[in-house]
């Protein structure tokens, strides 16, 4: 899941595609296991393209949030729940989603 993070980061801040082999270099892993994340990622939503062949690579949407999103309780605790699991390595995106959480559930 940290790997993971990582990943949607770089894609976020990388104004052109990356290669496999590029992500892989900079995130200590093979190729393979970066095509599996990215896989991975797809499947469960999250808006990357992958051109394959020469010139190629990986880029993520740089889409903007539509409207604000609305979380019930439950939603909210298994969010928290997951970013508490990362623990010290959470990546600082992880960690500030983690403030705004705690900060919003604070009494009034």
């Amino acid at each position: 899941m940290e790997r993971q993070q990582h990943l949607i980061e770089r894609l976020h801040t990388s104004s052109s595609r990356l290669t496999l082999g590029r992500l892989a270099n900079e995130l200590g892993v093979t190729e393979r296991t970066v095509a599996r994340d990215v896989e991975r990622l797809r499947h469960s939503g999250v808006p990357i393209t992958v051109v394959p062949g020469r010139g190629g690579g990986v880029s993520i949407e740089r889409a903007t949030p539509s409207g604000r999103v609305e979380l019930d309780l439950p939603e909210i605790a298994a969010l928290m729940a997951s970013l508490a699991a990362l623990g010290p390595s959470a990546s600082e995106s992880a960690a500030s989603a983690m403030r705004k959480l705690t900060a919003a559930l604070r009494p009034g």
